[in-house]
């Protein structure tokens, strides 16, 4: 059964926009309130609504071949997977198999960054990093990635999904954590759907097989260090209006990434831009989400989910 849900909760109480901050991010200065808090006008919190996708690991009876793969070249951070646009469904696109991460690309804060594009200016500090020459079987096919973020009667159920992102004292730094967050702390990561769709995994208390999209909006504002990071596994991918910034495919630990907007040669200052996440949680014994934001945003309808929760 689909319901058409119409109830997009990207919810900003405070004049226009999202950011999304590095570990260390650059603040924006303010005069400081009878609080003591520089940021005091800016609201506490930033909640947001996306859709999870639940899928069934390859070794269930018509289970996804890519959940719980056991990859040819090994597990790891691998680039390259999807190709550098979305597709005109605002869908990511297969490009490869994926090119292991030898040594990561660093801008001058020693943060990890994706592999350059020619639509990213370069800044002095940062550091090249270098991939591997061969693919490394990530993926089993452009058909089958391209279900991870639809839904696809019997191969996927859905459901929308908040997040909360809460401001750091003295800081316009709103970040999502599952190691602090209220529902998630007490999960041992990010488990949003246990016991819930599909249900758990095979022989397991969690549910460690599914996706998750945001679909968000905000205003470019140049020189006001608007950056975003990405802290997890397993892939992620963000576009900054269809084109990729963040590139952490592949099933892996934990590994963090971040995007200086500034960096985005193509953007105009005041401009309204769209800005896409996509997450997957493709194996066992790990899920862990961070997101550190200091950008504003604008409310995007998410799709139709296939199941009714509240």
């Amino acid at each position: 059964m689909t319901t058409n849900v119409n109830r997009m909760n990207l919810r900003l109480v405070a004049a226009a926009g999202i950011a999304v901050a590095a570990m260390a991010p650059t603040v924006l200065a303010q005069t400081s309130g009878d609080s003591g808090d520089q940021y005091a006008n800016l609201p506490a919190s930033i909640t947001l609504t996306g859709v999870v996708r639940d899928f069934q690991e390859r070794s269930v009876t018509n289970g996804h071949p890519d959940f719980e793969l056991n990859p040819s070249g090994g597990f790891g951070h691998f680039q390259g997977i999807v190709k550098d646009e979305l597709d005109a469904e605002g869908k990511p696109v297969f490009n490869s198999a994926g090119y292991k991460t030898n040594t990561n690309w660093t801008d001058a804060q020693k943060r990890n960054i994706m592999k350059p594009r020619s639509y990213m200016n370069a800044k002095t500090g940062d550091k090249a990093g270098a991939l591997a020459t061969t693919t490394g079987g990530q993926v089993t096919s452009g058909d089958r990635l391209s279900q991870w973020f639809r839904d696809v009667p019997g191969v996927n159920m859905s459901k929308n999904l908040d997040i909360t992102l809460v401001r750091q004292t003295n800081s316009n730094v709103y970040t999502f954590n599952d190691k602090t967050d209220n529902t998630f702390k007490s999960l041992g990561g990010f488990f949003p759907i246990n016991g819930q769709l599909y249900g758990n995994s095979k022989n397991e208390t969690k549910n460690f097989h599914f996706s998750f999209e945001l679909v968000t909006e905000f205003v470019y504002k140049k020189g006001s260090g608007q950056v975003f990071t990405f802290t997890g596994d397993d892939d992620v991918w963000v576009f900054v209006d269809n084109k990729l910034v963040i590139d952490i495919g592949g099933i892996h630990s934990a590994v963090s990434q971040t995007v200086e907007l500034d960096r985005l040669n193509w953007l105009e200052d005041g401009g309204t831009y769209k800005l896409n996440f996509f997450f997957a949680e493709r194996h066992r014994t790990q899920s862990n989400c961070r997101i550190d934001t200091t950008m504003q945003l604008r409310t995007v309808d998410p799709p139709a989910t296939t199941a009714i929760f509240d």
